[in-house]
């Protein structure tokens, strides 16, 4: 999950009309930044680049994923999905009622129904 700060930049530079490079630039940054501090191991820079676009297009920085023959093509399939995943319209937060009502049926779920079927 991105950090609040790094989402607010990169939403302000996309406001300022500069490109979805420059704001998926803050997440790469992010990540860097996490590699330097030791929160995740990865194995080169190359790797926090590409975690860096991932989570921009997944954030909702409209960066298109490569096109096809500029990457492999599982790259390429995953940055779609992710640009997908981003550009999907968010539901707002479930109501309380709703949500309780659905506490009641998993509590009851479990150890009651599976004696049930044998």
């Amino acid at each position: 999950m991105p950090e609040k700060r790094t989402v607010e930049r990169a939403k302000e530079d996309l406001r300022e009309g500069k490109r979805p490079t420059t704001a998926a630039g803050e997440f790469v940054r992010e990540e860097m930044e996490h590699v330097k501090r030791g929160k995740h191991g990865v194995r080169s820079r190359k790797q926090a680049i590409a975690i860096g676009l991932s989570k921009a297009r997944r954030s909702g920085v409209p960066l298109k994923p490569p096109r096809r023959g500029q990457t492999g093509e599982r790259t390429r399939r995953s940055a779609e999905a992710a640009y997908r995943a981003g550009q999907r319209k968010r539901r707002g937060a479930t109501s309380s009622t709703r949500r309780r009502k659905g506490a009641a049926p998993r509590r009851r779920s479990g150890t009651a129904r599976r004696r049930s079927r044998r």
